[in-house]
């Protein structure tokens, strides 16, 4: 890859990894250069099924060899299929598709804002990530995302991560809705305790305000349910998600309940590309194969080995001050920055990734294998002891 055309031509929102890939199968990718990489973090979460899995990429060119992009204003049965999938997966209410999370997150405040023109406080927690664009930044609870973009849309407070006494000072009757990650990823991987999920739903419920669940980066499989909320006794009113839903292709949504499904009226909220036909029939598949293929409890097996593995480093080696997570959404927590080890680890041929500065994070597929973990682990106890 020619570095010259992005260093003209693509701005520079990214600090990109020297790196370019050019092909990927499974939990593994493959550079320019030919070299083979363990990706222990594909997509960028996004990759719940890994590269390429062969049901989503068929199902992809089923579709594109009939139509690519169908108008909202029409009907399109991929659409209608997954929607139908991720009801049957959740709770009963209807979905809206876009494109992303941000997007995703994007309709979930505008539903909630809508419904009651007299409730517009949105609580959501401190060192959250909802996404970049400008309503869901203000939603994010992390001033670094936000400097720079003032002034912000008003009505987001913030509270403390599982502060339940925190929670229950801020509800009044002016909140629309509580918002928040069952595991906070880009503040990094903090489960929500369930006393503070609890406490939110009878909150809201107290309160006349709507649960938001934010499963960008949690959901279609990731903890070992499909949502991660299904750990907990607690129904959102309103869950969204994005990143894996799609197999590899750009694709958002939301879930709503029954009984809010009108809020929204034609005309009020729409998307061009949202629940295009190519990218629904890649969330069919994906939706389709983690059920076909036992990915649930693989998610489950898996991410208790991991830990275990993990567990065990953290035993031998200072460095490591605490392993959290709850199915395959690991956290690695450093007491020094983590960006050298995952330099080490790529340079070895393991892609891994470091969120919040010093918590390593592991979000591999949840078809990986105990082979595949073996050697993450070896390597990333290689990188610990080249210098720590």
């Amino acid at each position: 890859m020619n570095q010259k055309l992005f260093d003209k031509y693509v701005l520079k929102t990214y600090n990109r990894i020297p790196v370019t890939l050019v092909k990927g199968r499974g939990m593994k990718v493959w550079d320019d250069k030919g070299n083979e990489y363990l990706d222990f973090f594909p997509g960028w979460g996004a990759g719940n099924l890994g590269h390429c899995h062969p049901k989503v990429v068929q199902a992809i060119h089923n579709q594109i060899e009939n139509i690519l992009h169908v108008p909202n204003v029409y009907y399109n049965e991929p659409q209608g299929e997954l929607a139908k999938l991720i009801i049957e997966s959740t709770f009963d209410g209807q979905v809206f598709f876009g494109n992303s999370g941000a997007e995703a997150n994007e309709g979930a405040i505008k539903l909630v804002r809508k419904r009651n023109p007299h409730k517009k406080v949105i609580i959501t927690l401190k060192n959250s990530f909802h996404g970049r664009t400008i309503a869901t930044v203000a939603a994010t609870g992390q001033s670094e995302y936000q400097k720079g973009f003032e002034p912000l849309p008003g009505g987001f407070e913030y509270c403390e991560v599982n502060n339940v006494d925190m929670l229950k000072s801020m509800m009044t009757d002016k909140v629309a809705a509580v918002m928040f990650e069952p595991i906070l990823g880009e503040g990094g991987i903090i489960p929500i305790t369930p006393e503070f999920m609890t406490t939110a739903r009878q909150l809201c419920d107290d309160y006349d305000a709507l649960l938001i669940l934010d499963e960008v980066q949690t959901g279609i499989g990731r903890t070992g349910e499909m949502f991660a909320y299904q750990h907990y006794d607690v129904i959102p009113d309103v869950l969204t998600m994005a990143k894996s839903l799609g197999g590899g292709l750009a694709i958002g949504a939301f879930a709503v309940k029954r009984k809010y499904c009108d809020v929204l009226q034609p005309g009020s909220h729409g998307s061009t590309f949202g629940g295009n036909p190519v990218a629904c029939s890649a969330g069919v598949a994906v939706m389709q194969a983690i059920v076909e293929e036992n990915l649930l409890e693989n998610a489950r097996k898996m991410g208790q080995y991991l830990r275990d593995k993990l567990d065990d480093l953290k035993r031998k080696h200072s460095i490591i001050t605490e392993v959290r997570g709850i199915g395959l959404m690991i956290g690695v927590e450093l007491a020094k920055p983590g960006a050298e080890i995952v330099d080490r680890c790529r340079e070895r041929h393991v892609l891994i990734n470091c969120t919040h500065k010093n918590v390593l994070r592991l979000m591999p597929a949840i078809n990986v294998t105990k082979d595949q973990i073996d050697r993450v682990i070896k390597v990333i106890e290689e990188a610990i002891n080249r210098d720590f």
